[in-house]
């Protein structure tokens, strides 16, 4: 059995920048056929690949010949009770030697209950007790996979009375008791924001620089009181400017668009990305900025 010390990074812990990419969907397989390289880099959902044959892994096979690859689950359910499936991480190791990716991920969240699959991401309880048992969890993942693992937050509509600490000093507590890697989702901790009334930033300003390893961006929907994580509408402004405030703070990170209704074409995506080019340009400008008064000083 390996232990996390077989796998182990060098000090800053992340695979280095890749640039900016997009979530790969069946309505652009074509596309990203004929024209090779028009991202940097695309997303995956591994579950939509675990399968034997198919139009979807033959499309896959050969997009990736043009295109760094990186796998991100949706059905883990890392926070559940229950034990982990073993056979889907068995089925994940294959599929992950099959194709190469740059690194794995999932959600800090629990999917299901007694066995069944409730479809959704649902928050964990922000306790001791959760740290420990998650990230347990955590290292039998990359035990399993031979691989550091990457955990993503999620957004979030209800809180539990028996959490003791904030989310932000939660994930950052998993990260370091698993010596995980972390995809901070931009939308979803500005969903989360304004639902629960906290300041996004000092969710940015309280995770550990060396373990961010990916950031997504994503649309949502605005309710009112409250708002969802739906990706399923272009990034909005507070999303950008809370992108541009990760960029000053972290330094470059690897960076993609979900979108997964409503889906555009891919150039309406393309000239969204430019976008997030663009935005994370002027924050690393202030990062390049604040990095030289440092060492000045």
């Amino acid at each position: 059995m390996t232990t996390p010390d077989d796998f182990t990074l060098p000090p800053d812990k992340r695979v280095p920048f890749i640039g900016y990419g997009l979530g790969l969907r069946p309505a652009h397989y074509a596309d990203f056929l004929a024209a090779p390289r028009a991202v940097d880099w695309l997303e995956i959902i591994s579950e939509n690949y675990m399968i034997q044959g198919g139009k979807p892994l033959a499309m896959l096979d050969a997009i990736r010949r043009d295109y760094p690859l990186v796998m991100h689950g949706v059905s883990m359910s890392l926070g559940s009770v229950q034990p982990l499936d073993t056979d889907h991480l068995a089925r994940l190791k294959a599929f992950a030697d099959r194709v190469e990716p740059l690194w794995i991920s999932d959600h800090l969240c629990w999917t299901g209950v007694h066995g069944v699959n409730l479809h959704d991401l649902y928050p964990l309880p922000y306790t001791e007790e959760t740290i420990r048992h998650v990230a347990g969890r955590i290292r039998q993942v990359q035990e399993t996979l031979e691989r550091r693992f990457v955990i993503e937050n999620v957004s979030s509509y209800i809180s539990y009375a028996a959490s003791t600490m904030s989310e932000w000093e939660f994930v950052s507590a998993i990260a370091d008791e698993a010596d995980c890697l972390l995809l901070l989702d931009i939308n979803n901790i500005y969903v989360s924001s304004v639902n629960h009334g906290f300041d996004p930033r000092r969710f940015i300003d309280g995770v550990p620089v060396q373990r961010v390893q990916q950031i997504h961006l994503a649309g949502h929907s605005n309710l009112g009181d409250f708002i969802i994580d739906t990706h399923d509408a272009p990034i909005a402004d507070p999303v950008f400017d809370l992108y541009r405030y990760a960029c000053r703070c972290l330094g470059p990170v690897s960076t993609m668009i979900e979108r997964d209704d409503k889906i555009p074409p891919l150039a309406e995506l393309i000239a969204e990305l430019d976008r997030v080019r663009a935005v994370a340009a002027e924050g690393l400008r202030q990062f390049i900025g604040d990095e030289v008064q440092l060492c000045a000083a």
